[in-house]
């Protein structure tokens, strides 16, 4: 499928989930300075062909503007004329939609993913033990136990890929960069923005845990 074969309402309405879930995790204190980036997928899926809007980049997300989004494909080249840029991070949104076939994919920076990534980056994953919104990520199993993968944060966005591509565990719809922040997805909009809702719950629960057993 051609990205003009996509029919313009499904655009539209990628653009309208991405206005919504923007201004609900402005409001959360989600995008400190212009951090963060948000992509929903739109037309038909194959590894090999995609098409998704995802946030331009430097753009501040507390406000709404007509420069806020553009449509890229699977190598995260724009596919309409325009001067925006898509988010410096486009390269790990191409490859978790590579992987998983998700429809929406999002990105915040809060302080607890980004302290709980270092306090155990020495594992590469932070466990989660038996905790209820553990159900919040569609994992039903009694007194589950996960573990949320952590890959490097480079400046050189390539290099963080071939991390991603290594460390993304299919059961767990998230992951984390280095006291970056987390990725999450899901089958569309609703549903990543539940994944996201969901992991900033457990890193919260597990830091004030750690902190209240005084774990190292």
């Amino acid at each position: 499928m051609a990205f003009t074969d996509i029919k313009l309402e499904h655009k539209q309405q990628a653009l309208a989930d991405l206005r919504s879930v923007k201004e609900l995790f402005a409001s959360r204190g989600w995008f400190a300075g212009t951090s963060g980036n948000l992509s929903v997928r739109v037309g038909d899926f194959t590894p090999d062909e995609f098409y998704f809007a995802i946030t331009a980049s430097g753009k501040d997300k507390t406000v709404h503007t007509p420069e806020d989004y553009l449509f890229v494909d699977k190598n995260g080249k724009a596919c309409e004329a325009t001067n925006l840029k898509p988010s410096a991070e486009t390269l790990i949104h191409n490859e978790i939609y590579r992987l998983t076939g998700a429809g929406a994919i999002f990105h915040v920076h809060s302080v607890y993913s980004a302290v709980m990534s270092e306090w155990f980056w020495e594992r590469r994953a932070v466990p989660v033990d038996g905790v209820e919104l553990i159900k919040g990520l569609n994992i039903w199993d009694e007194e589950a136990h996960i573990d949320i993968p952590i890959v490097s944060n480079f400046a050189e966005i390539p290099r963080i890929v071939p991390e991603v591509t290594e460390r993304l565990d299919k059961r767990i719809p998230g992951i984390i960069l280095r006291k970056h922040g987390i990725y999450a997805w899901g089958a569309n909009a609703f549903e990543a923005k539940r994944h996201i809702e969901a992991f900033e719950f457990l890193f919260e629960y597990v830091y004030r845990w750690e902190m209240l057993n005084g774990k190292k």
